[in-house]
């Protein structure tokens, strides 16, 4: 038996033909294999398999509709809808409307999200901030985005203070919500672990707590990027006078199917681009601390 499996500091662990054996040789992992080149894996796979699907629906958006199959005031072709964009910026009026919807979705982005992590961070790390405050928050998430506008207009007026202010509520509660439950069900044994090197307070926060929370409050993030332009678009379809939204009301008023759609496409092109700009910094911010 001790020839099977040898002893302790004598070297490889080998069975009765004298092959080592790997299953008790913790140290002997075998030839280093080479990093996954999956076929799926490879950028170049993902972008051009990220761009098939929008390809093919632009295909079949232009076959229905010069096909004659629907009728150009329901759903009109790809090229009208361009035309829109050309004639609205020739106007001088595509660009500023997209300007302004963005710089009101990063400034409340950025607001609501600062605001929740710190909200998260008391939650989370506190049983008394758990009981005093999750309750209450757990109630007004429940209120529909087209509930605070009444309110937040007769408070703020028709301003950017209400519609900031009403995008800063849509990014606050999917960050916080997601950050706080992380920080709750951090292993307690890391915690333990930084505890007994000396570490309190703010630095176990930022050593141990923070890195094993981070890959959440990234996906917290761009959950909430997300949500404050679905609240963006809330905000501008009942008081701008500018904005994607405002373009939105306004063609639906003048029957112009063509600048509706051109609205849809420029918030689905213009949050695709942010949530890549977040999941770019995502990559990074893993890289270097998690």
């Amino acid at each position: 038996m001790a020839d099977v499996l040898g002893t302790p500091g004598t070297g490889p662990v080998t069975d009765a033909d004298g092959r080592p054996l790997r299953a008790l040789n913790p140290h002997d992992a075998g030839p280093a294999r080479p990093p996954s080149s999956s076929f799926w894996a490879r950028r170049s796979t993902r972008v051009i398999g990220g761009a098939l699907l929008p390809l093919l629906l632009l295909g079949a958006w232009h076959l229905v509709t010069t096909g004659g199959l629907v009728p150009p005031y329901q759903l009109p072709t790809p090229a009208s809808v361009w035309e829109a964009g050309v004639d609205l910026q020739q106007r001088g009026v595509l660009v500023p409307y997209i300007a302004i919807s963005v710089q009101r979705v990063l400034l409340g982005f950025a607001t609501g999200a600062a605001i929740a992590l710190v909200v998260a961070a008391v939650v989370g790390l506190s049983r008394a901030g758990d009981v005093l405050l999750a309750p209450t928050l757990a109630a007004v998430r429940a209120v529909p985005s087209l509930a605070w506008v009444p309110l937040l207009i007769l408070w703020m007026k028709i301003g950017e203070d209400s519609k900031i202010t009403l995008v800063a509520i849509g990014a606050f509660f999917p960050v916080y919500t997601t950050v706080a439950a992380a920080l709750r069900h951090v292993d307690p044994h890391l915690v333990e672990a930084g505890r007994a090197f000396g570490l309190r307070g703010a630095r176990l926060f930022q050593s141990v707590q923070l890195p094993a929370v981070l890959p959440t409050v990234m996906s917290g993030l761009r959950l909430g990027l997300a949500q404050a332009w679905l609240f963006l678009v809330a905000a501008e379809l009942i008081a701008s006078s500018m904005g994607l939204g405002f373009l939105l009301t306004d063609s639906q008023n003048n029957g112009r199917v063509d600048r509706i759609l051109l609205a849809i496409v420029l918030l689905a092109l213009i949050a695709k681009l942010t949530d890549s700009v977040v999941a770019l910094a995502e990559k990074q911010l893993l890289r270097r601390f998690a």
